[in-house]
């Protein structure tokens, strides 16, 4: 793994709070050696675009008290289906399960090594039972 400590520690605070406010499915890639603009990549996904929104402004608050870091990028906040926020050193991808589905992030990516995420913060699995209702 190339990704510097400061990513991994970003990744790993980002998916304690993504999965704190039940976020799916959460994968983080080491992209270093692929990409020159970014170390990692956040991947997750929620049922409901409010809990989408949730998982951001829980992501945004942890980074910010416990690094004081800020996006330097937001993107896709309007409908709420993917909400990119970019930490230079990380990438974070917040998608409405159907999107996740339909851009498939993890086949661009699973030939970059997977960054071990600490316990319980991998997420929920997605199921096909979850509905805008969940």
């Amino acid at each position: 793994m190339t990704a510097t400590d400061r990513a991994v520690e970003l990744v790993h605070i980002a998916a304690e709070a993504a999965a704190e406010k039940l976020a799916q499915e959460i994968v983080a890639y080491d992209v270093s050696d692929q990409l020159v603009i970014t170390d990692a990549f956040l991947l997750c996904s929620a049922p409901n675009d409010r809990q989408v929104r949730s998982v951001v402004d829980e992501i945004e608050d942890r980074l910010r008290r416990r690094t004081d870091a800020k996006p330097v990028r937001r993107e896709g906040e309007r409908d709420g289906r993917w909400i990119l926020l970019d930490y230079a050193e990380i990438v974070v991808h917040i998608q409405h399960e159907e999107e996740r589905g339909r851009y498939g992030l993890e086949r661009l990516w699973k030939d970059c090594p997977t960054i071990p995420l600490p316990e319980g913060s991998e997420g929920r699995p997605r199921t096909d039972t979850d509905t805008e209702d969940a």
